[in-house]
């Protein structure tokens, strides 16, 4: 863990502090810290999802054909 500042206006703070223990938390840093996470892990599946369209449309560019790309996917998905 590493210790950060952040300035985060007044009325989010309170918000939060009233949401954690709706949501389970025992204060607003951990929700903070839930919420950046969860956004993080949404953001990171997205951007691999779209660099992985990328890759498709280059191997087929590059005349890999679909079913061997298929195939491949299968295969990176059982590992």
């Amino acid at each position: 863990m590493t210790s950060i500042t952040l300035r985060i206006p007044v009325d989010v703070v309170e918000s939060m502090k009233t949401i954690a223990p709706q949501r389970g938390f025992s204060g607003y840093q951990a929700l903070l810290k839930s919420y950046l996470s969860e956004g993080l892990r949404r953001d990171e599946q997205q951007f691999a999802s779209a660099s992985h369209a990328r890759l498709v449309e280059a191997l087929k560019r590059h005349g890999v054909s679909p079913a061997l790309i298929e195939q491949a996917e299968r295969e990176a998905a059982d590992a």
